[in-house]
């Protein structure tokens, strides 16, 4: 019964930075959540993910991005620094029970996804 719901996509240039939000709702703590990314055309990329109080990057935005929980714990969020055009794509908030189904892409939960956009 979780659904996710992310939000703070947009259009942005190259160098600048933007932070997503995934609120989630009927969500426990311990929950493994991260986010995953897609292009049109293209698998879904695993991006970062917080899980047993452990971080996990890929490594295309490692030293750029950064994962985190709310106060709440019921919301996470994707901090982006340095965003390159090769980060434009559909960025989903997911939630799983482990980090191993996590990247292995079989996740419990997805959101609707929101937009990012980055020009040159």
């Amino acid at each position: 019964q979780v659904q996710l719901v992310e939000s703070g996509g947009g259009l942005v240039q190259a160098g600048d930075s933007l932070r997503l939000s995934c609120a989630a709702s009927g969500y426990f703590s311990s929950y493994t959540m991260g986010w995953f990314r897609q292009t049109p055309g293209k698998e879904r990329e695993f991006v970062a993910a917080l899980s047993g109080g452990l971080i996990y990057y890929a490594d295309s935005v490692k030293g750029r991005f950064t994962i985190s929980r709310g106060s709440a714990k019921n919301w996470v969020y994707l901090q982006m620094h340095s965003l390159k055009p090769e980060d434009t794509a559909v960025y989903y908030c997911a939630a799983a029970s482990t980090i191993a189904t996590m990247k292995s892409g079989d996740n419990d939960y997805w959101g609707q996804g929101t937009q990012v956009t980055v020009s040159s």
